[in-house]
């Protein structure tokens, strides 16, 4: 069973009756036990066990954007961008995972692909975070090697199934696994389409449109990032939300 975990998010708020619009269907989602609001910070903070794609669906459902701020306690939240390494492909954002740290032994993942082709893609974490090469500089599988020296069978950390994309371009999945978020910083994390007979690509080429990597990185604890402008380039977290959704991301 996952605990509830805390997420916070940028919406635009005006006025009160915006708050009540988006707590009303937050409410409605399975999972959700708390949603506090502040209107001077324009900030939505949510307690319960909903996968935040499913929470951002719901903010957008109201007619807002919601940019997520932090997951989670401090050093307990990570993110991957995905990418496709095919030069033929004219934007490479192609999906989104978040991973929050829930307790000593459980980490949630949502895992998100727009913009895929339809079908089955598996997921694994990769031993290296070298992705200059797509896919093939990556290593092999996280933990695959001592779990099959171990006695006894077990399915090795890196594996995390599969994730349905239809015929939309879309697809998500929310998954838990008994792994924690520093054993991840730095690996990278592969998601490739399965072959039409079922069985995974024996090679994922740099050119292999349908195979996306990404590096894992650590993101923001819920109150850890509280920025409204960024101090590099002096754009609003809204400027950088649009120029970056322009470019694929998610």
């Amino acid at each position: 069973m996952i605990p509830p975990f805390e997420t916070t998010f940028a919406v635009p708020l005006s006025c009160e009756s915006c708050i009540k619009d988006v707590s009303s269907s937050l409410y409605q989602l399975e999972g959700i036990n708390n949603v506090s609001a502040s209107l001077k910070d324009q900030l939505i903070s949510i307690t319960g066990t909903a996968a935040p794609s499913q929470i951002v669906s719901a903010i957008e459902s109201t007619g807002r954007d919601a940019i997520l701020r932090g997951s989670g306690k401090a050093e307990s939240a990570a993110v991957c961008i995905l990418e496709t390494h095919a030069s033929t492909v004219r934007e490479q954002v192609k999906g989104l995972i978040r991973m929050v740290q829930v307790s000593p032994t459980m980490t949630i993942i949502d895992m998100t692909l727009k913009g895929a082709s339809p079908g089955t893609y598996d997921v694994s974490v990769r031993e290296r975070g070298d992705i200059s090469e797509g896919a093939a500089s990556t290593g092999g599988v996280w933990d695959a090697v001592q779990a099959a020296q171990e006695k006894q069978p077990r399915v090795a950390k890196g594996v995390w199934g599969t994730i349905e994309v239809g015929q939309s371009g879309l697809g998500s999945v929310f998954l838990d696994k008994p792994i924690q978020i520093w054993e991840m910083i730095g690996r990278s994390i592969v998601v490739s389409r399965r072959a039409e007979n079922g069985k995974q690509r024996e090679k994922l080429e740099r050119e292999d449109a349908d195979t996306f990597v990404g590096v894992v990185a650590r993101s923001a604890g819920v109150w850890d990032n509280d920025k409204t402008v960024c101090s590099c380039s002096g754009k609003t977290v809204w400027e950088e939300r649009k120029e970056q959704t322009s470019k694929g991301m998610l």
